[in-house]
């Protein structure tokens, strides 16, 4: 007995918990050669994941042990709750963007761009909020309302987090940290400030970031199997040194202490305080964390030629967010560059996330006095690096001129993102771009045909006189939902204004989407043009929108003669039998056919 397939489409809760977590599969059937892939995979991995780690820290205004810490136990849950070695779970450059937005729109920034005790505490109910909303996503099998976010808002979302990232690191480079009163949240603001401080500028800082700039490309170009960031930070550790045998001072990240107690209570009051803006941040992060983790994840398995299950992956990234806000971590979603170097560097199964949380986590033991000969300007300048890789101009272009809306969307979002905050530009974007598209949909353009005097169909015009009586043809298609019904019922309205209309005839073909207000859209009508003593038919009516027409009881209101449902197999039948219906109607007077086709803008 297949006993999945009785349980296909149900949801059971002991089947995201047994037997032993997901990772139970896996090593039920784990061999050597999987060991093998797995190994390398999670090195590379870690080697890669302890600076990014580092520097999104630095990116959301927190310490550097917060993005250790967020990248080895999001890894480390990723393993154990994830089904596949297709997402990494860890900090990103978006989202802790966006936790730096939150924090500066409170004013919990420090002049050195760091966040204050206030942003240390309002962090794990973040965390944890947006872990609750992503579970609840993965209860309830909603995970794929995020393919209603377009790809033009992410677009304009990565893009105006890029320019953030860009500009909130300079100051850095310029060794402008400490400098000017306060800390601005947007792109302009901080702009702003940073070109008012040049003056403050340091040169041993702009050499120092130079050099690691010149670095870092010469091993991509020439190396780029290795763990370049890494090694990038290496070099520049020395040359800092140097730097410092000459005098020439330049900023350095603090050392941390690398303790065993990494839990957390979160302040109930600092909930109280700030809730409002814990939900709103919670809810641009969990939406975040699924648009980040499973585009990722169905990319990279698509290339493999394999799936991933969306709600467990969501489930995974859920239960990521709540442990990294009771263990000092960072919002975990899924990394592009960590989980595409996971892939190409062979790691068979999710067995390899685990494997790189644990050596992540030795790497945090270990680095918490050696991260004091990390310069700030050689971090900043790697952080720059990636914030830029964020910017795409082949994508930039394709969404800002394929069409009208898309482009209305990437310039509304964009907007948002640089002048007011990230957060808030992700929702807007989204609204906006359901709104033009509800717009499009419900828009419906009249274009009447009729017969020349040479008898060829054509636009009406002065040469296509209508004769008398007149029977009228309305194609109608589209969407017919409760957006599209007034402007349905005023465009046929005005279709039944012509005193000579004897017949109407509607062809429902490719009409989709009848809804109830629709269907009172077309009473009404029925109750307008009785008036006007002007019969009206239904043909090609598909057996869906036959079936809505009966519940409704509108299909009783009207003669089952005047009704023609569509004949697959004979197309034409259905609107022959409705101008022969027509002609009859009319006491057998010699009819002129007109047709109105009515369709949707583009």
């Amino acid at each position: 007995m297949n006993i999945n397939s009785k349980v296909k489409g149900t949801f059971s809760l002991g089947s995201f918990f047994c037997p032993a977590f997901s990772v139970y599969h896996v090593l039920k059937g784990y061999n050597r050669a999987n060991w093998s892939g797995d190994c390398r995979a999670s090195l590379n991995v870690a080697l890669l994941a302890i600076p990014q780690g580092m520097a999104y820290a630095l990116v959301a205004g927190l310490p550097i042990q917060y993005g250790l810490l967020g990248s080895a136990f999001a890894a480390l849950l990723g393993g154990l709750f994830g089904k596949g070695r297709f997402i990494t779970l860890g900090p990103t450059n978006a989202t802790a963007v966006l936790l730096f937005g939150v924090f500066a729109g409170l004013g919990m920034i420090k002049a050195n761009g760091m966040g204050n005790e206030s942003a240390l505490m309002l962090l794990p109910w973040i965390l944890a909020c947006s872990g609750i909303l992503l579970l609840f996503a993965s209860f309830l099998r909603i995970s794929f309302m995020v393919q209603f976010v377009s790809r033009t808002v992410i677009t304009a979302y990565v893009t105006a987090a890029a320019f953030l990232i860009i500009v909130n690191q300079s100051k850095h480079v310029l060794g402008l940290t400490g400098k000017g009163d306060g800390a601005p949240s947007t792109f302009w603001g901080i702009l702003s400030q940073t070109v008012e401080n040049l003056g403050h500028a340091s040169a041993p800082s702009i050499w120092l970031g130079l050099i690691t700039a010149i670095v870092f490309l010469i091993l991509q170009l020439r190396l780029r199997a290795l763990p370049n960031v890494a090694l990038t930070l290496i070099i520049a550790s020395l040359a800092g040194i140097l730097f410092e045998h000459f005098h020439l001072k330049v900023a350095y990240l603090d050392s941390f202490a690398s303790t065993r107690s990494f839990l957390v209570t979160p302040s109930i009051q600092a909930f109280g305080s700030h809730w409002e803006t814990i939900l709103w941040s919670a809810s641009a992060v969990s939406l975040l964390c699924l648009l980040e983790g499973l585009s990722i994840g169905k990319s990279l398995a698509a290339r493999a030629g394999a799936r991933i299950d969306s709600n467990q992956e969501t489930f995974s990234i859920g239960i990521s967010n709540i442990g990294c806000s009771v263990l000092s971590g960072m919002p975990a979603s899924g990394s592009l560059t960590r989980s595409s170097l996971n892939v190409q560097s062979g790691a068979k199964t999710g067995v390899s996330n685990l494997l790189a949380g644990i050596l992540i986590l030795a790497g945090y033991f270990l680095l918490g006095d050696l991260v004091a000969y990390v310069p700030l300007p050689a971090l900043a300048t790697l952080v720059i690096f990636i914030g830029a890789s964020l910017v795409k101009a082949r994508q930039i272009k394709t969404v800002s001129k394929a069409t009208r809306s898309d482009a209305i969307t990437f310039a509304v979002t964009l907007g948002v993102g640089l002048l007011l905050s990230l957060q808030m530009a992700i929702f807007v974007g989204v609204i906006t771009s359901i709104l033009l598209f509800l717009k499009k949909v419900a828009e419906p353009e009249m274009v009447e045909h009729g017969y020349n005097e040479d008898g060829e169909l054509t636009e009406f015009s002065e040469k296509t006189k209508r004769a008398e009586p007149e029977v009228s043809i309305v194609h109608v298609e589209g969407e017919l939902f409760f957006a599209a019904a007034d402007l349905f019922y005023e465009q046929i309205r005005r279709v039944g204004e012509d005193e000579n209309l004897r017949v109407l005839v509607l062809k429902l073909l490719h009409a989709h989407h009848l809804d109830a207000t629709s269907v009172l859209a077309l009473e009404e009508l029925l109750d307008y043009l009785k008036e006007k003593n002007c019969h009206v038919l239904l043909c090609e009516v598909r057996r869906d929108a036959l079936k809505i027409l009966r519940d409704s009881g509108v299909l009783s209101r009207i003669n089952r003669k005047n009704v023609f449902p569509h004949t697959a197999s004979n197309p034409t039948l259905s609107t022959a039998k409705a101008i022969k219906r027509s002609k009859q109607l009319i006491s057998g007077e010699q009819a002129k056919v007109t047709i109105y086709a009515e369709r949707n803008q583009s």
